[in-house]
């Protein structure tokens, strides 16, 4: 008797599976059909996540930066480092994408973001990663599909930085 339900169980699981990645599929179908108008929209868009960029490039060498002040944090700091590079990473090729530049191309970060800065404590680091989760929500908010995920992701990261890596 067990079988049939534990069957039943699992059948309707996978249904849900596969109407939820067919949604999401959909989802970004269409915000991919929505974002490469080529408008003044899209070059809008452009702009705010190469602002987020730039963000994530700050954080990352902030925390870098910041172990000479706290090297009994060096575990801490060089995650937040290595994830806030992975997010510049990943806004990157969605602006490549934006702007039609395909697969491996990605855009150059501005010369403001490459610059070395000065060793930040810890409270300015987990200051500008709240900053950078606040900044990333409010953006997620005007977006859809990949991005708005994309950038709601990074936002949640930032917020687990500050709050469980720097407490």
């Amino acid at each position: 008797m067990l079988t049939p339900l534990s069957t039943t169980s699992h059948s309707r699981r996978s249904a849900l599976k596969i109407a939820g990645a067919a949604s999401i599929g959909a989802i970004a179908f269409a915000a991919t059909a929505c974002t490469d108008n080529g408008s003044a929209q899209a070059a809008v868009e452009v702009d705010q996540l190469t602002s987020q960029a730039d963000r994530a490039r700050a954080d990352a060498a902030a925390a870098s930066n910041s172990i000479a002040l706290a090297p009994e944090r060096v575990a801490a700091l060089t995650t937040i480092s290595a994830e806030r590079t992975a997010h510049a990473d990943a806004l990157d090729a969605e602006i490549a994408r934006a702007a039609g530049g395909g697969a491996g191309t990605t855009s150059t970060p501005s010369a403001s973001s490459t610059a070395p800065a000065a060793p930040a404590g810890i409270d300015a680091v987990r200051a500008s990663l709240a900053e950078s989760a606040r900044s990333a929500a409010d953006l997620a908010r005007t977006t859809s599909g990949y991005r708005a995920g994309l950038l709601g992701s990074i936002s949640a990261a930032c917020a687990t930085q500050a709050a469980v890596l720097l407490p």
